[in-house]
């Protein structure tokens, strides 16, 4: 399983101490993550990664055609404050507002898990494979 950058894979390691029971699924889990991020780092440069490893400057420069332009949540640091803001207070929103914003968080997942889908390609591409 891909990914891009140590997010998920803490997210995997807090679980195993918030969910003890379920720490061998999870160690599973995390030793079969493959984090995208130093693939790139250590082997491709785009001058439009300005300098920048990160998903939303890389993504343009290989893949044009994918951008993020058309959601609501942009990026990592509103989607983790989106998260926090349906688990937290949830009770304070209305219904069509907690519907709505966990559509837009939906939608910012799927085109993040879509991009690492088309990154994945990209490489393998660039790799001649």
């Amino acid at each position: 399983m891909v990914h891009y950058s140590p997010f998920e894979k803490t997210r995997i390691k807090s679980l195993q101490k918030s969910v003890p029971e379920l720490e061998p699924e999870l160690k599973e889990l995390e030793s079969k993550l493959i984090d995208l991020l130093p693939v790139i780092r250590n082997n491709v440069y785009h001058p439009d990664f300005r300098g920048s490893f990160s998903l939303k400057f890389v993504l343009p420069a290989l893949i044009p055609e994918l951008t993020y332009d058309d959601l609501v949540i942009v990026d990592g640091m509103v989607a983790s404050v989106t998260i926090a803001r349906l688990l937290f207070v949830a009770g304070k929103l209305s219904p069509e507002q907690h519907e709505k914003t966990r559509h837009d968080l939906l939608e910012y997942c799927k085109r993040d898990t879509w991009a690492t889908v088309k990154l994945l390609e990209r490489l393998r591409e660039l790799a001649g494979l």
